[in-house]
């Protein structure tokens, strides 16, 4: 009985670091699952945030468009605006004129007859029976409005007629040489000539712009479109120089960043 009391007490005593080591692996175990559960929650956290990170990307993208597009719109409505504006302007100025050459052409009333023997004013003419003749303005006729000049020649070149858009919108630079509007018209002679495909003769055209327009809100895109012209015409390393020119001097325009884009193409 005693023997079999110590055998059992001894089968015992061995089995407990068995049992404990059990548990230690059981608690190593647990910890492992525990860590590649947070592990596979940290990658679908970081899975989540990189497609929210593409969505805010993409919706800074689009807004950015849109923002480009409504600066393109307002600067089209603005322009718009003010050749509306000029053409209010131009059209009061044509009425105005009107009046005054039907006024200078209407007929005058009989003027009475001179008494015997006195003289009619100096520059007058005397009418048969001794009545002075009126003496007044002669009427012009009134040059075209500067409205209905660029709008033909726009509508022309807008319509692909690039030869009659020239001749508008030389027309309108021999009439109006210095209005608000004489800068286009310089900057879409050479946009006419790059269409035609002369590519030579629109850098002329671009270039006078520069000259004798020095301050014209067209130079940024002028200076872009020579650019392309340059490369055309195989001067590419020209080209890149008028790229530059506008990055540096027009950063925040379209033109600039069209331009940025064509150097970062290289």
């Amino acid at each position: 009985m005693i023997r079999r009391l110590v055998a059992v007490a001894f089968l015992l005593t061995a089995a407990a670091p068995a049992w404990a080591a059990n548990k230690d692996i059981e608690r190593l175990q647990l910890q492992i699952s525990n860590l590649q559960a947070q592990v596979s929650d940290l990658q679908r956290k970081y899975d989540d945030s990189l497609r929210e990170l593409k969505r805010l990307n993409e919706v800074l993208a689009d807004q950015g468009n849109q923002a480009r597009k409504a600066v393109i719109d307002r600067q089209t409505k603005d322009e718009a605006l003010q050749l509306a504006l000029k053409d209010m302007t131009d059209r009061l100025g044509e009425i105005s004129e009107k009046l005054q050459v039907q006024a200078a052409s209407a007929p005058a009333y009989p003027a009475p007859s001179l008494p015997p023997g006195e003289v009619p004013p100096s520059g007058a003419q005397t009418l048969p029976g001794g009545s002075p003749s009126p003496v007044g303005p002669v009427g012009a006729a009134a040059a075209p409005a500067p409205r209905e000049l660029y709008s033909q020649a726009y509508a022309d070149y807008a319509r692909g007629n690039y030869d009659l858009a020239i001749q508008g919108f030389q027309e309108y630079l021999r009439t109006y040489p210095s209005t608000e509007f004489s800068d286009n018209a310089q900057y879409w002679i050479g946009e006419c000539l790059y269409g035609k495909q002369k590519y030579a003769e629109s850098i002329d055209a671009w270039n006078l712009l520069f000259r004798d327009f020095p301050s014209s809100d067209k130079l940024p895109d002028a200076r872009f479109k020579k650019g392309l012209a340059l490369e055309r015409l195989g001067r590419r390393s020209q080209a890149l120089v008028e790229y530059r020119y506008v990055v540096d001097r027009y950063p925040n325009s379209e033109a600039g960043r069209k331009a940025r884009e064509k150097l970062n193409a290289q």
